[in-house]
């Protein structure tokens, strides 16, 4: 199964519907009723839905760790500083992961953009 997508709320719209556009499978927390879901909560409203959650949250990725780190399954993040990669690269990228990887290989990881 490829990788589907679950979008932090301060992700930049451009960034989801450049994927939409190239057929990747995305979910926004807002238009999942998540708008003001705290990370805890982000973080496993996308693991029920069995999605990766993308996020440029650094705060998710302390959430992230504490969980590897106690043994607490989550399905994955991929992370983007927010200045450290546009949104054209960010579309590509996320683009290739969702194509090229399987979900089963994301559990538990933190994938960093730019990869």
């Amino acid at each position: 199964m490829t990788v589907a997508f679950y979008m932090d709320v301060h992700v930049h719209r451009a960034i989801t519907a450049g994927l939409r556009l190239r057929e990747v499978d995305v979910l926004t927390a807002q238009e999942d009723g998540h708008r003001t879901a705290t990370d805890t909560r982000l973080l496993d409203r996308a693991t029920e839905l069995e999605r990766v959650l993308f996020t440029q949250d650094e705060d998710l990725l302390a959430e992230a760790k504490h969980r590897q780190t106690i043994g607490i399954y989550f399905a994955g993040i991929v992370y983007a500083h927010q200045l450290g990669v546009t949104i054209g690269r960010c579309v590509q990228e996320l683009e290739l992961l969702a194509l090229a990887s399987e979900s089963e290989e994301m559990i538990n990881r933190v994938e960093y953009l730019p990869l």
